[in-house]
């Protein structure tokens, strides 16, 4: 009797297994997802840039009752004499507006945004997203398109910082669908907006079109992760860590690797929330993560909003915005795929990246000021592993943060990390200004 009862009971670890796999997936789907939505009205406003900013200049006298974006024709920018066939402003104006509320926010809101529930946060991402989208759809004037960017950023910012904490409540592999969704993000806002309006759509409607994905990142977040009990979903409560000892205190600053981890959920205990010491002691340990992160962003961004507007190839079949619009897709390629490699390849040595991306700013510059490239081919082959680096560089770095930090840091230095990235872009957006003026005045 007593081998058939045990007999019996033999599937139950099974089903659990099966349980537990299928847990594991939708929280994988559930990260990508999210990732991909976080992103994607960035990236669309990026894609986006050169339309916005001639909206104005295609028409000396725009007709008031038109609310679409106007498109380049095949010649270029007919309001510029420059060889270079420039806007009168940079798309790095685009740029700035899309990053700095974005730097902003991860700058301030590590010390304060776990006072909000992660519910309220997801809902607040999702209504900036939307508010982007319509704005920039029905604006009149360059200034409320501009403004729309500026919400897209709200939201993105706040969006990456908090999903990014959200990922200590689970196991580690979610980190590679984050990054594989932000990945995913770049190429579906990229591949769609060029890939709509250079089918005949106007901007406002493509734009319009991509309403529905605020809607399904409240729905992935809402329905498809498995939120853990210990997740702050609807209340404030500040969630108080256990106490870790002088060793696992120091794995971050020392840069020592801790064992490999399935889980990374935070033990909950006797311990107070960090102390604006410790998350002081956990920032200057960050640095040697942020440091390399911000290099590399520096130099992609320097590329993509100060240098590929310049890379123009008349002779190519492509108008100066498809070019545009084409560099940027094939970065954001670039990007997904190495986004999506965390399963495969990870890398340590940040800093590699970071001087390997910057090899790509010195020679795409010289290019603009020699104009020796002999097509426009070569320069989609440039951006490509301008992705690959970039990609690689973000998600790598917030994997070694999550797996070299104690339970009780964890989720403050991954909100905190995040600031790399922007910071890099920022630099990037305001030296991209005195590079086009200078290129626009030959």
């Amino acid at each position: 009797m007593e081998r058939t009862g045990s007999a019996r009971e033999e599937p139950a670890p099974r089903a659990d297994s099966i349980g537990a796999a299928a847990a594991q997936w939708r929280n994988w789907s559930g990260f990508w997802l999210l990732g991909l939505c976080n992103n994607f009205a960035y990236v669309v406003m990026l894609s986006a840039a050169h339309d916005i900013l001639n909206k104005q200049e295609s028409k000396p006298a725009p007709d008031p009752t038109s609310a679409t974006l106007a498109v380049d024709s095949p010649g270029g920018n007919s309001s510029n004499s420059s060889r270079y066939d420039c806007n009168p402003v940079s798309t790095a104006a685009v740029l700035l507006a899309d990053i700095l509320p974005t730097l902003a926010i991860k700058l301030s809101a590590p010390f304060v945004i776990h006072k909000l529930p992660y519910g309220f946060r997801v809902l607040f991402c999702a209504i900036m997203a939307a508010t982007s989208f319509l704005l920039v759809s029905f604006s009149s004037a360059v200034w409320m398109s501009i403004l729309g960017v500026i919400f897209a950023s709200i939201g993105a910012g706040l969006g990456e910082l908090s999903f990014l904490s959200l990922t200590v409540y689970f196991s580690r592999d979610v980190l590679g669908g984050w990054g594989s969704g932000t990945g995913g993000a770049g190429v579906g806002g990229a591949l769609l907006y060029s890939g709509l309006t250079q089918a005949g759509l106007s901007p406002q409607v493509t734009l319009l079109t991509m309403l529905v994905v605020p809607v399904v990142m409240l729905l992935s977040y809402f329905f498809l992760l498995v939120l853990p009990p210990s997740l702050p979903q609807w209340r404030g409560a500040e969630t108080e860590y256990r106490e870790v000892d002088s060793e696992d205190r120091q794995a971050l600053m020392d840069g020592s690797e801790e064992e490999e981890q399935e889980k990374s959920t935070p033990e909950v205990m006797t311990a107070g929330p960090l102390t604006f010491t410790e998350k002081l002691c956990v920032i200057k340990g960050l640095l040697w993560f942020v440091l390399p992160l911000g290099l590399v962003y520096f130099a992609e961004y320097f590329i993509n909003q100060g240098l590929m507007e310049l890379l123009y190839f008349p002779k190519l079949f492509l108008s100066h915005a498809e070019q545009y619009r084409w560099y940027q897709t094939l970065y954001q390629v670039g990007v997904l795929v190495s986004r999506s490699s965390l399963c495969c390849v990870k890398i340590r040595n940040l800093w590699t990246l970071s001087l390997l991306q910057v090899v790509n700013a010195v020679l795409l510059l010289l290019a603009v000021r020699f104009q020796f490239l002999p097509s426009a081919w070569v320069v989609f082959a440039i951006v490509l592993y301008e992705g690959l680096l970039g990609g690689a560089a973000y998600v790598n770095t917030f994997y070694f943060i999550s797996k070299e930090t104690g339970d009780r840091h964890r989720e403050f230095a991954m909100a905190a990390a995040s600031v790399g990235d922007s910071l890099g872009i920022a630099a990037a957006g305001l030296a991209a200004f005195p590079v086009h003026r200078y290129f626009c005045s030959l």
